[in-house]
């Protein structure tokens, strides 16, 4: 076949992105090229369709779409580590409708509603200096940590959204013996749930004498081990999480002058639609 001669034509990379963690956290066949300079797309027609699909973004299959189509360095998007998928979606939101992200909110003090426009390039700086804690030192343990994969962040997502759902329809039980059973259940779930986030969020664990790396061991442990062991990894857990959640803006109301925070949600089809 010959060479399209519009091929010169086709979109180029709109900005290189430094991946926060480096693939210090990817399996090597996940990802390619320079990780201190990836190329970002923009987004095609096609891939604007996509995100605006329920169920697609629900499942991730959106997201990990368009981070293939835009980041094609990156081999396997649902690979992309919890340290990683914030700034490259703003990346591909950059890449496609520039720095500003404009939003309209009400202000909670006087209901005025105000339009701001957000410098969204702010978000890609904030995790540029960001420190991943893998390390917790408990009594004679080393626990060494790894961020959740996107794939594991919506699997798990998922499941915490199917047993809050449960729980909102439990309320509505009128007996209220039933109902207590049922929300004893639930919170089961949940517990369990968390000691499955904890044995994936684990690489491995060093004693004085052995490193285990099985799965199987770390998940008897976390099941039968000491309550302060598990209230000190779930602290430095926790501390992970926040610090690597969406930095808010301070938002000023034009009108009371009052002051509020808000978060983005980037992974959310109104995010990639242009203001």
């Amino acid at each position: 076949m010959s060479t399209n001669p519009l091929k010169s034509y086709f979109r180029q990379p709109k900005i290189f992105l430094k991946l926060p963690s480096l693939g210090k956290y990817n399996e090597p066949a996940s990802i390619t090229g320079e990780l201190e300079n990836m190329p970002i797309y923009g987004m095609t027609g096609m891939d604007q369709i996509i995100i605006k699909t329920p169920d697609a973004l629900l499942n991730g299959e959106s997201t990990t779409a368009i981070i293939k189509s835009c980041c094609p360095n990156i081999l396997d998007p649902w690979a992309v580590t919890s340290l990683d998928i914030n700034s490259i979606l703003v990346a591909i939101r950059i890449a496609t409708f520039g720095n500003t992200y404009s939003i309209s909110t009400n202000c909670p003090k006087c209901g005025t509603e105000n339009n701001y426009d957000i410098d969204i390039s702010n978000i890609i700086s904030y995790y540029s200096n960001l420190k991943y804690n893998d390390t917790c030192v408990i009594d004679d343990l080393i626990i060494k940590l790894r961020p959740l994969s996107y794939k594991e962040m919506t699997s798990f997502g998922l499941e915490t959204f199917v047993l809050q759902k449960q729980l909102i329809q439990i309320a509505k039980i009128e007996d209220e013996k039933i109902k207590q059973e049922n929300i004893s259940k639930i919170y089961t779930e949940l517990a369990i749930l968390q000691n499955k986030v904890m044995v994936a969020s684990i690489d491995y664990i060093q004693t004085p004498t052995v490193v285990v790396h099985e799965f199987g061991y770390v998940k008897e442990w976390i099941e039968n081990c000491d309550q302060h062991i598990i209230e000190t990894l779930k602290t430095q857990l926790d501390e992970n999480s926040e610090n690597w959640k969406i930095p808010s803006n301070t938002l000023v109301c034009d009108s009371c002058k009052h002051e509020s925070e808000i978060s983005i949600d980037l992974d959310y089809s109104s995010f990639f639609a242009k203001a």
